[in-house]
Protein backbone atom coordinates (compact mmCIF):
# COMPACT_ATOMS: atom_id res chain seq x y z
CA UNK A 1 0.00 0.00 0.00
CA UNK A 2 0.98 3.66 -0.43
CA UNK A 3 -0.29 5.27 2.16
CA UNK A 4 0.03 9.18 3.62
CA UNK A 5 0.34 10.17 7.25
CA UNK A 6 -0.69 13.38 8.36
CA UNK A 7 1.02 14.50 11.69
CA UNK A 8 2.16 17.05 14.15
CA UNK A 9 5.73 16.61 13.80
CA UNK A 10 6.37 17.65 17.62
CA UNK A 11 7.37 15.52 20.74
CA UNK A 12 3.65 15.43 21.32
CA UNK A 13 2.05 11.70 21.82
CA UNK A 14 0.03 11.62 18.42
CA UNK A 15 3.03 12.67 16.83
CA UNK A 16 5.05 10.16 18.33
CA UNK A 17 2.23 7.46 17.43
CA UNK A 18 2.28 8.65 14.01
CA UNK A 19 5.69 8.71 13.27
CA UNK A 20 6.53 4.95 14.78
CA UNK A 21 3.47 3.99 12.78
CA UNK A 22 4.66 4.51 9.70
CA UNK A 23 8.23 3.28 10.34
CA UNK A 24 6.43 0.14 11.05
CA UNK A 25 4.95 0.32 7.75
CA UNK A 26 8.01 0.71 6.05
CA UNK A 27 9.51 -1.78 8.23
CA UNK A 28 6.63 -4.15 6.34
CA UNK A 29 7.07 -2.99 2.76
CA UNK A 30 4.16 -0.26 2.53
CA UNK A 31 5.45 2.84 1.03
CA UNK A 32 4.90 5.46 4.14
CA UNK A 33 4.30 9.31 2.97
CA UNK A 34 4.33 11.78 6.02
CA UNK A 35 2.94 14.94 5.56
CA UNK A 36 3.69 17.97 7.79
CA UNK A 37 5.60 21.45 7.98
CA UNK A 38 9.19 20.31 9.15
CA UNK A 39 10.71 16.81 10.01
CA UNK A 40 8.93 14.51 12.83
CA UNK A 41 10.87 13.92 15.75
CA UNK A 42 10.58 10.10 15.63
CA UNK A 43 11.83 10.31 12.42
CA UNK A 44 15.33 9.23 13.10
CA UNK A 45 16.44 6.11 10.54
CA UNK A 46 16.79 5.51 7.05
CA UNK A 47 14.54 3.30 5.33
CA UNK A 48 13.52 3.01 1.24
CA UNK A 49 10.04 3.32 2.06
CA UNK A 50 9.63 6.01 3.89
CA UNK A 51 9.21 9.28 2.31
CA UNK A 52 8.85 13.59 3.76
CA UNK A 53 7.16 16.32 2.31
CA UNK A 54 7.01 19.45 3.60
CA UNK A 55 4.17 21.71 3.50
CA UNK A 56 5.18 25.34 2.69
CA UNK A 57 4.36 28.07 4.08
CA UNK A 58 5.03 31.67 2.68
CA UNK A 59 3.88 34.60 4.44
CA UNK A 60 1.90 37.38 3.13
CA UNK A 61 1.34 40.73 4.47
CA UNK A 62 -2.06 40.53 4.36
CA UNK A 63 -2.02 37.23 6.42
CA UNK A 64 -2.14 37.94 10.08
CA UNK A 65 -1.30 34.18 10.42
CA UNK A 66 -0.22 31.75 7.62
CA UNK A 67 -2.99 29.65 6.42
CA UNK A 68 -1.72 26.58 7.63
CA UNK A 69 -4.70 24.38 6.91
CA UNK A 70 -4.82 25.29 3.27
CA UNK A 71 -1.06 24.84 2.65
CA UNK A 72 -1.58 21.69 4.12
CA UNK A 73 -4.65 20.48 2.11
CA UNK A 74 -2.76 21.57 -1.24
CA UNK A 75 0.22 19.91 -0.54
CA UNK A 76 -2.37 16.70 0.37
CA UNK A 77 -3.75 16.96 -3.14
CA UNK A 78 -0.26 17.32 -4.80
CA UNK A 79 1.51 13.91 -2.68
CA UNK A 80 -2.27 12.13 -3.66
CA UNK A 81 -1.73 12.64 -7.42
CA UNK A 82 1.75 12.52 -8.35
CA UNK A 83 2.90 9.82 -5.56
CA UNK A 84 -0.65 7.94 -6.78
CA UNK A 85 -1.33 7.13 -2.74
CA UNK A 86 -3.54 4.50 -2.01
CA UNK A 87 -5.70 6.52 1.33
CA UNK A 88 -4.51 9.19 4.07
CA UNK A 89 -4.39 8.44 7.79
CA UNK A 90 -4.77 12.13 9.63
CA UNK A 91 -3.35 12.09 13.45
CA UNK A 92 -4.88 14.36 15.22
CA UNK A 93 -8.34 16.06 14.35
CA UNK A 94 -7.46 19.82 14.36
CA UNK A 95 -6.64 20.63 11.29
CA UNK A 96 -5.77 17.83 9.54
CA UNK A 97 -9.18 15.85 9.06
CA UNK A 98 -10.78 19.06 7.78
CA UNK A 99 -7.85 19.82 5.53
CA UNK A 100 -8.26 16.09 4.72
CA UNK A 101 -11.71 16.82 3.36
CA UNK A 102 -10.99 19.46 1.77
CA UNK A 103 -8.51 18.01 -0.28
CA UNK A 104 -10.58 14.86 -0.70
CA UNK A 105 -13.14 17.41 -2.61
CA UNK A 106 -11.04 19.35 -4.55
CA UNK A 107 -8.97 15.44 -5.66
CA UNK A 108 -12.60 14.27 -6.50
CA UNK A 109 -12.59 16.99 -9.39
CA UNK A 110 -9.74 15.09 -11.06
CA UNK A 111 -11.42 11.90 -10.64
CA UNK A 112 -9.48 10.52 -7.77
CA UNK A 113 -11.15 8.74 -4.92
CA UNK A 114 -8.76 8.88 -2.01
CA UNK A 115 -10.34 7.32 1.60
CA UNK A 116 -9.33 8.97 4.86
CA UNK A 117 -8.36 7.62 8.17
CA UNK A 118 -8.70 9.90 11.19
CA UNK A 119 -7.41 8.76 14.76
CA UNK A 120 -8.23 11.15 17.44
CA UNK A 121 -5.45 11.02 20.09
CA UNK A 122 -6.92 13.72 23.20
CA UNK A 123 -6.64 16.74 22.96
CA UNK A 124 -7.89 17.48 19.82
CA UNK A 125 -11.56 16.05 21.22
CA UNK A 126 -11.17 16.93 24.87
CA UNK A 127 -9.70 20.15 24.92
CA UNK A 128 -9.21 22.04 22.05
CA UNK A 129 -11.93 20.39 20.02
CA UNK A 130 -14.62 21.53 22.37
CA UNK A 131 -13.96 25.12 21.88
CA UNK A 132 -17.03 26.31 20.04
CA UNK A 133 -14.87 28.20 17.41
CA UNK A 134 -13.30 24.49 16.31
CA UNK A 135 -16.68 22.57 17.36
CA UNK A 136 -18.67 22.53 14.10
CA UNK A 137 -16.10 22.32 11.92
CA UNK A 138 -14.82 19.17 14.32
CA UNK A 139 -18.35 17.42 14.47
CA UNK A 140 -18.34 17.82 10.19
CA UNK A 141 -15.04 16.27 9.74
CA UNK A 142 -14.77 13.70 12.14
CA UNK A 143 -18.47 13.15 10.27
CA UNK A 144 -16.82 12.81 6.47
CA UNK A 145 -14.22 10.56 7.37
CA UNK A 146 -14.29 7.22 5.78
CA UNK A 147 -12.89 5.28 8.90
CA UNK A 148 -12.23 6.66 12.43
CA UNK A 149 -10.64 5.82 15.38
CA UNK A 150 -9.94 6.79 18.97
CA UNK A 151 -6.89 5.39 21.19
CA UNK A 152 -8.80 4.40 24.10
CA UNK A 153 -12.08 3.54 25.62
CA UNK A 154 -12.34 6.37 26.86
CA UNK A 155 -11.72 9.56 24.35
CA UNK A 156 -14.00 7.12 21.91
CA UNK A 157 -16.80 7.96 24.86
CA UNK A 158 -15.98 11.66 25.14
CA UNK A 159 -15.96 12.18 21.26
CA UNK A 160 -19.51 10.57 21.12
CA UNK A 161 -20.43 12.78 23.97
CA UNK A 162 -19.10 15.96 23.55
CA UNK A 163 -19.74 15.69 19.30
CA UNK A 164 -22.71 14.78 17.73
CA UNK A 165 -20.63 11.83 15.69
CA UNK A 166 -22.37 9.55 13.21
CA UNK A 167 -19.22 7.59 12.68
CA UNK A 168 -18.37 4.12 14.63
CA UNK A 169 -15.26 4.92 16.08
CA UNK A 170 -13.05 1.85 16.28
CA UNK A 171 -10.72 1.62 19.52
CA UNK A 172 -6.40 0.83 18.05
CA UNK A 173 -4.75 1.53 21.32
CA UNK A 174 -1.54 3.24 21.35
CA UNK A 175 1.59 0.97 21.35
CA UNK A 176 5.36 0.45 21.90
CA UNK A 177 8.29 -0.60 20.21
CA UNK A 178 9.88 -3.07 22.94
CA UNK A 179 13.01 -3.52 20.63
CA UNK A 180 13.58 0.05 21.61
CA UNK A 181 12.11 0.97 24.58
CA UNK A 182 13.13 -1.73 27.08
CA UNK A 183 15.25 -1.82 30.20
CA UNK A 184 19.10 -1.22 29.86
CA UNK A 185 22.18 -2.23 31.99
CA UNK A 186 22.99 1.30 32.73
CA UNK A 187 24.31 1.18 35.93
CA UNK A 188 27.00 3.77 35.63
CA UNK A 189 24.14 6.28 35.47
CA UNK A 190 22.29 4.97 38.00
CA UNK A 191 25.17 5.35 40.27
CA UNK A 192 25.68 8.91 39.23
CA UNK A 193 22.20 10.10 39.62
CA UNK A 194 21.93 7.87 42.92
CA UNK A 195 25.51 7.68 44.56
CA UNK A 196 23.71 6.00 47.73
CA UNK A 197 21.29 3.49 45.97
CA UNK A 198 18.84 6.07 46.46
CA UNK A 199 15.46 5.46 44.70
CA UNK A 200 14.79 6.95 41.60
CA UNK A 201 11.76 8.51 40.72
CA UNK A 202 11.14 10.05 37.06
CA UNK A 203 7.92 12.22 35.48
CA UNK A 204 7.81 13.18 32.11
CA UNK A 205 5.43 15.31 30.76
CA UNK A 206 5.19 18.66 28.20
CA UNK A 207 4.49 20.64 31.89
CA UNK A 208 1.06 22.02 30.98
CA UNK A 209 -1.13 22.43 34.05
CA UNK A 210 -3.39 19.57 32.97
CA UNK A 211 -0.35 17.23 33.83
CA UNK A 212 -0.28 18.78 37.18
CA UNK A 213 3.66 18.22 37.75
CA UNK A 214 3.06 20.29 41.13
CA UNK A 215 1.31 16.73 42.56
CA UNK A 216 4.56 15.19 41.37
CA UNK A 217 6.70 17.20 43.33
CA UNK A 218 4.21 17.00 46.10
CA UNK A 219 4.24 12.74 45.97
CA UNK A 220 8.32 12.86 45.65
CA UNK A 221 8.34 15.33 48.55
CA UNK A 222 6.23 12.74 50.58
CA UNK A 223 8.47 9.75 49.32
CA UNK A 224 11.66 11.63 50.75
CA UNK A 225 10.46 12.20 54.25
CA UNK A 226 10.56 8.61 54.26
CA UNK A 227 12.93 7.23 52.14
CA UNK A 228 16.78 8.30 50.44
CA UNK A 229 15.16 9.47 46.71
CA UNK A 230 16.06 11.21 43.98
CA UNK A 231 13.77 12.55 41.49
CA UNK A 232 14.26 13.51 36.90
CA UNK A 233 11.95 15.82 35.45
CA UNK A 234 11.71 15.25 31.82
CA UNK A 235 10.29 17.62 29.05
CA UNK A 236 9.30 21.12 28.99
CA UNK A 237 6.61 23.64 28.37
CA UNK A 238 4.76 26.55 30.17
CA UNK A 239 5.10 25.51 33.68
CA UNK A 240 8.59 24.80 33.68
CA UNK A 241 9.90 28.17 35.41
CA UNK A 242 6.64 27.60 38.23
CA UNK A 243 7.85 24.18 39.13
CA UNK A 244 11.43 25.06 39.15
CA UNK A 245 10.24 27.67 42.00
CA UNK A 246 8.12 25.21 43.65
CA UNK A 247 11.13 22.90 44.17
CA UNK A 248 12.69 25.84 46.13
CA UNK A 249 9.54 26.44 48.34
CA UNK A 250 9.60 22.35 49.48
CA UNK A 251 12.98 22.60 50.04
CA UNK A 252 13.35 19.22 47.15
CA UNK A 253 15.92 21.09 45.06
CA UNK A 254 19.09 19.22 46.01
CA UNK A 255 17.10 15.78 45.05
CA UNK A 256 15.06 17.08 42.04
CA UNK A 257 17.05 17.01 38.66
CA UNK A 258 15.15 19.57 35.60
CA UNK A 259 16.83 17.41 32.34
CA UNK A 260 14.32 18.97 29.85
CA UNK A 261 13.84 17.18 26.47
CA UNK A 262 15.29 14.42 25.79
CA UNK A 263 15.83 11.93 22.88
CA UNK A 264 16.70 8.58 24.31
CA UNK A 265 13.87 8.74 26.98
CA UNK A 266 14.31 5.00 27.42
CA UNK A 267 18.08 5.30 28.72
CA UNK A 268 16.64 7.41 31.47
CA UNK A 269 13.86 5.26 32.23
CA UNK A 270 16.00 2.17 32.51
CA UNK A 271 17.49 3.09 35.54
CA UNK A 272 14.45 4.36 37.35
CA UNK A 273 12.11 3.14 40.25
CA UNK A 274 9.13 4.57 39.75
CA UNK A 275 7.05 6.45 37.16
CA UNK A 276 4.53 9.35 38.59
CA UNK A 277 1.83 10.41 35.88
CA UNK A 278 -0.62 12.27 38.27
CA UNK A 279 -2.55 14.17 34.90
CA UNK A 280 -6.07 15.34 35.10
CA UNK A 281 -6.50 14.27 31.51
CA UNK A 282 -4.65 11.84 29.81
CA UNK A 283 -6.71 9.39 26.92
CA UNK A 284 -4.25 6.73 26.56
CA UNK A 285 -0.64 7.76 28.27
CA UNK A 286 2.03 6.85 26.04
CA UNK A 287 4.66 8.08 28.30
CA UNK A 288 3.62 6.09 31.17
CA UNK A 289 3.71 2.58 28.28
CA UNK A 290 7.12 3.83 27.65
CA UNK A 291 8.09 3.46 31.50
CA UNK A 292 6.10 0.44 31.94
CA UNK A 293 8.33 -1.04 28.85
CA UNK A 294 11.26 -0.43 30.74
CA UNK A 295 10.15 -2.43 34.02
CA UNK A 296 9.35 0.85 35.84
CA UNK A 297 5.73 0.56 37.36
CA UNK A 298 3.46 3.77 37.76
CA UNK A 299 1.87 5.97 40.25
CA UNK A 300 -1.02 7.38 38.15
CA UNK A 301 -4.07 9.32 38.45
CA UNK A 302 -7.67 7.34 37.61
CA UNK A 303 -8.25 9.97 35.20
CA UNK A 304 -9.22 9.46 31.43
CA UNK A 305 -7.82 6.14 29.83
CA UNK A 306 -5.02 5.48 31.99
CA UNK A 307 -7.17 2.68 34.08
CA UNK A 308 -6.95 1.00 31.23
CA UNK A 309 -3.18 1.01 30.84
CA UNK A 310 -2.16 0.97 34.47
CA UNK A 311 -3.80 -1.95 36.59
CA UNK A 312 -4.17 -1.06 39.92
CA UNK A 313 -2.34 -3.07 42.54
CA UNK A 314 -0.24 -4.79 39.93
CA UNK A 315 1.42 -2.66 37.51
CA UNK A 316 1.35 0.21 39.77
CA UNK A 317 -1.74 2.25 41.18
CA UNK A 318 -4.38 4.43 40.52
CA UNK A 319 -6.09 7.25 42.38
CA UNK A 320 -8.15 10.48 42.70
CA UNK A 321 -6.87 13.59 40.54
CA UNK A 322 -5.40 15.92 43.09
CA UNK A 323 -5.20 13.15 46.18
CA UNK A 324 -1.46 13.24 47.09
CA UNK A 325 -1.67 11.28 50.25
CA UNK A 326 -2.93 8.23 48.67
CA UNK A 327 -0.27 8.48 45.89
CA UNK A 328 1.94 8.78 48.17
CA UNK A 329 1.41 5.97 50.31
CA UNK A 330 1.09 3.78 47.45
CA UNK A 331 4.47 5.09 46.11
CA UNK A 332 6.30 3.50 49.30
CA UNK A 333 4.75 0.82 49.04
CA UNK A 334 6.12 -0.12 45.60
CA UNK A 335 9.21 1.07 46.69
CA UNK A 336 10.00 -1.33 49.24
CA UNK A 337 12.39 -3.83 48.44
CA UNK A 338 10.32 -6.54 48.92
CA UNK A 339 7.56 -5.53 46.46
CA UNK A 340 9.55 -3.38 44.08
CA UNK A 341 10.80 -6.69 42.02
CA UNK A 342 7.61 -7.86 41.11
CA UNK A 343 5.72 -4.23 40.43
CA UNK A 344 8.55 -3.86 37.54
CA UNK A 345 7.69 -7.45 36.01
CA UNK A 346 3.96 -6.41 35.93
CA UNK A 347 4.94 -3.71 34.51
CA UNK A 348 7.05 -5.05 32.00
CA UNK A 349 4.47 -8.20 31.06
CA UNK A 350 1.55 -5.42 30.64
CA UNK A 351 3.35 -2.97 28.61
CA UNK A 352 3.61 -6.22 26.36
CA UNK A 353 0.23 -6.31 25.46
CA UNK A 354 0.84 -2.90 23.38
CA UNK A 355 3.89 -4.10 21.38
CA UNK A 356 3.67 -2.57 17.95
CA UNK A 357 3.52 -6.22 16.87
CA UNK A 358 0.52 -6.48 17.98
CA UNK A 359 -1.39 -3.01 17.44
CA UNK A 360 0.20 -2.60 13.46
CA UNK A 361 -1.76 -5.34 12.14
CA UNK A 362 -5.00 -3.83 13.43
CA UNK A 363 -4.20 -0.62 11.39
CA UNK A 364 -3.72 -2.89 8.52
CA UNK A 365 -7.13 -4.45 8.52
CA UNK A 366 -8.37 -1.22 8.72
CA UNK A 367 -6.83 0.13 5.72
CA UNK A 368 -7.82 -2.96 3.64
CA UNK A 369 -11.13 -2.50 4.86
CA UNK A 370 -11.49 1.03 3.55
CA UNK A 371 -9.69 0.48 0.48
CA UNK A 372 -12.55 -2.99 -0.02
CA UNK A 373 -15.46 -0.38 0.44
CA UNK A 374 -13.88 2.08 -2.12
CA UNK A 375 -13.66 -1.04 -4.72
CA UNK A 376 -17.05 -1.98 -3.75
CA UNK A 377 -17.95 1.38 -4.32
CA UNK A 378 -16.94 1.58 -8.26
CA UNK A 379 -17.75 -1.81 -9.01
CA UNK A 380 -21.28 -0.72 -8.04
CA UNK A 381 -21.02 2.70 -9.86
CA UNK A 382 -20.18 0.79 -13.08
CA UNK A 383 -22.89 -1.29 -12.97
Amino acid sequence: MKIGIVLYPTYGGSGVVATELGKGLAQKGHSVHFITYSQPSRLDCFNENLYYHEVDLLTYPLFHYPPYELALASKMVNVVKFEKLDLLHVHYAIPHASAAYMAKQILAEDNISIPVITTLHGTDITLVGKDPSFEPVVTFSINQSDYVTAVSEDLKKDTYSHFNIKKDIKVIPNFIDLIKFRKMKKDHFKKAICPNDEKLIVHTSNFRKVKRVDDALRVFQGIINAMPAKMLLIGDGPERANMEMLCRELDICDDTRFLGKQEAIEELLSVADLFIMPSEKESFGLAALEAMACEVPLISTNAGGLPELNINGKTGFLSDVGDIEDMTKNALFILQDENLTEFKQNALQRAKDFDISKILPQYEAVYNEVLDMKKNLVTDLNH
